[in-house]
């Protein structure tokens, strides 16, 4: 029993003694932290103003120029020397109808001027000897024309056998086959020229007074990762009674990444509203953080505030939660900064 009381008391002796040896150790590590450097930045002011929301409306890109191929005469398909993709100049040969009774006409109709002709030629002559009337060769000169005028119109039936491009482009759809009969109206090939596009979207009748003729919009296609700036070619003077918007067509430059029926979005100015905003360049990302180092004016040191922005105007942008307006933000040396930092201010 007598032993154990020596040994505790041994014990507690050296703890005491142990004590004061940790307390310094610790002071040591404390005086061994440097202190940070003080970083020399630009601050701009968070402030409140005026901007105009922005709604999106979405469109497709379509071709400016683009036809359905039809006949305009009945007759059967003889020759199809296109294939779909096939891209064609201007003028070139689509397709060509078999049409035997136009032949038959145009033969006809130039036998008829011919033999109208000779007779005029064969009167003239007879009124000089004497021999016919000048009534007589009026009324041959009228038969000569309606001659010309049937001989015109059965060679321009006949051209209506080969149908040409109307302008230099692809081929999207072929729907006729060589053998097939066409008839007048009814739709044998489909094409577009791909070299010049433009985006046509559906617009609310609330957003139509808002656009006009030349104005330029910011239009985005997600598929091909491109924003663009088009500017309004045409604009219907009504809305649709039924959806209530009305068709706007945007023309915007081709590229090799653009293909008639994408997606886009177009982007139309709201009405005005107020709201916080600050400079771009004040905002640090890291993954899904948004990150503004805001000045302590009692210290003049960085403190870092998490943010939430909104939209972008020019070099501003919208501030949704986490900033007021009158705090003072660092826009310069943002990514080498630590909370705490101590800074040597310069009014941007």
């Amino acid at each position: 029993m007598k032993l154990n009381t020596m040994a505790f008391g041994l014990l507690l002796f050296s703890g005491v003694l142990f004590l004061p040896g940790c307390k310094g150790h610790d002071e040591q590590k404390k005086s061994d932290i440097q202190p940070l450097a003080t970083v020399t930045v630009d601050v701009a002011e968070v402030t409140k103003g005026m901007v105009r929301s922005r709604i999106e409306v979405v469109g497709t890109i379509a071709a400016v120029e683009k036809a359905s191929i039809s006949a305009r005469i009945a007759g059967q398909i003889i020759e199809l020397p296109v294939v779909l993709g096939s891209r064609v100049q201007k003028g070139e040969v689509l397709l060509k109808i078999s049409a035997g009774e136009i032949s038959a006409k145009v033969l006809q109709a130039e036998a008829q001027l011919s033999q109208a002709r000779r007779n005029l030629v064969r009167e003239k002559k007879l009124q000089k000897q004497g021999a016919s009337t000048q009534e007589t060769v009026k009324s041959l000169k009228d038969v000569t024309r309606i001659a010309e005028a049937a001989y015109k119109e059965a060679q321009t039936m006949l051209d209506y056998t080969i149908i040409t491009a109307p302008f230099s482009g692809t081929i999207t759809n072929k729907i006729a086959n060589i053998g097939d009969i066409a008839s007048p109206g009814k739709a044998l090939l489909q094409m577009e020229n791909s070299e010049r596009l433009q985006v046509v979207a559906e617009v609310p009748e609330a957003l139509l007074l808002k656009v006009s003729e030349g104005d330029d919009l910011s239009i985005e296609i997600p598929s091909a990762k491109m924003s663009l700036t088009g500017r309004v070619a045409e604009v219907a003077p009504a809305a649709n009674p039924v959806s209530r918007t009305a068709p706007v067509k945007i023309d915007i430059e081709s590229g090799p990444d653009l293909r008639v029926g994408q997606f886009a979005r177009i982007a139309l100015e709201g009405s005005g509203e107020s709201t916080v905003l600050l400079s771009k360049a004040a905002v640090l990302k890291k993954g899904q953080l948004e990150i503004v180092f805001v000045v302590d004016t009692s210290d003049k040191t960085a403190r870092m505030r998490l943010i939430r922005t909104g939209a972008i105007y020019n070099d501003t942008v919208e501030i949704i939660s986490g900033l007021d307006p009158g705090e003072v933000a660092v826009v310069t040396n943002i990514d080498t900064l630590q909370d705490g930092q101590p800074l040597d201010i310069k009014l941007r």
